[in-house]
């Protein structure tokens, strides 16, 4: 089939610099209405990516965010979040960006163009098939991208992609494509907006449902949070109160005894 980038096609909205404030607002929360929709449509993708997903971190594997740009700072975005919220390695879940870390706060020239650093980063972790690599990119045509995700299959690694154009060439190289095509952006190109939207929305279904599956979450509860601020210890606190039926100050005592509110919980039941 052909591909077209529809993020790329002129915005719908004209004579922006003719809006109001107003105008302006309500049309962006206009376009960005649309966003659950399109990534509704591609829940059957999704599925079938986090499965091989669960099956590769439950056998030790790992998975890997690979992006250029605004797309590879969401994948390091999501990546950082994982052990705050799930109490998991830092080495479960790594996002990698072309230009390496410099380029997360500042755009680093022509990283992305080329066709060898994606997998040489991605080398640097001894990555092997018991990993899954993701690669993200709005346009599905980032070079980095591609070709980290071409020698990945080669080498029998389980590749994805989360992409915002339908029959990209990244959606041709990953094995398990999820294509969330959200249409022209407010603002002709900038891909920030709508395809960034649809990208955090997938990758938070992604690592969220998958450390669900791993039993890091138990009820609706982030019982292996790491307790690193004071509304977290309070969270934990509250959460040992709720499930055990105590007082604040034997909770918060448990917790600060097990500093994990999963073996508080658990020691306190065995009547330790």
């Amino acid at each position: 089939m052909e591909f077209t980038k529809t993020t790329e096609l002129n915005s719908n909205h004209n004579h922006l610099e003719k809006m109001t404030i107003q105008e302006l607002l309500s049309n962006i929360n206009l376009e960005d209405k649309t966003v659950p929709l399109a990534v509704e449509k591609a829940l059957p993708q999704i599925e079938v990516l986090v499965n091989h997903i669960v099956e590769k971190l439950e056998n030790g594997g790992r998975l890997f965010y690979i992006g250029a740009g605004t797309s590879g700072r969401l994948g390091i975005l999501d990546a950082s979040e994982c052990p705050p919220t799930f109490g998991v390695s830092q080495d479960l879940v790594i996002g990698l960006i072309a230009g390496g870390d410099m380029a997360i706060r500042k755009a680093v020239e022509n990283a992305e163009d080329s066709l060898t650093q994606g997998w040489e980063d991605l080398q640097k972790y001894h990555i092997s098939n018991k990993d899954v690599v993701i690669g993200i990119a709005a346009s599905g045509t980032t070079p980095y991208v591609i070709q980290a995700l071409k020698v990945c299959n080669n080498n029998n690694i389980i590749t994805g992609c989360i992409t915002c154009n339908k029959n990209s060439p990244l959606s041709l190289a990953a094995k398990f494509p999820i294509e969330v095509v959200v249409g022209p952006e407010f603002i002709t190109g900038s891909s920030r907006m709508k395809a960034g939207t649809a990208q955090k929305l997938v990758l938070n279904m992604i690592t969220t449902t998958t450390m669900v599956k791993l039993g890091h979450v138990i009820g609706n509860k982030m019982v292996d949070m790491q307790l690193s601020n004071n509304k977290l210890v309070e969270r934990g606190t509250k959460m040992i109160m709720d499930e055990l039926d105590i007082s604040e100050e034997k909770a918060l005592k448990l917790l600060m005894k097990y500093k994990n509110v999963r073996e508080a919980i658990k020691n306190y039941k065995n009547g330790n």
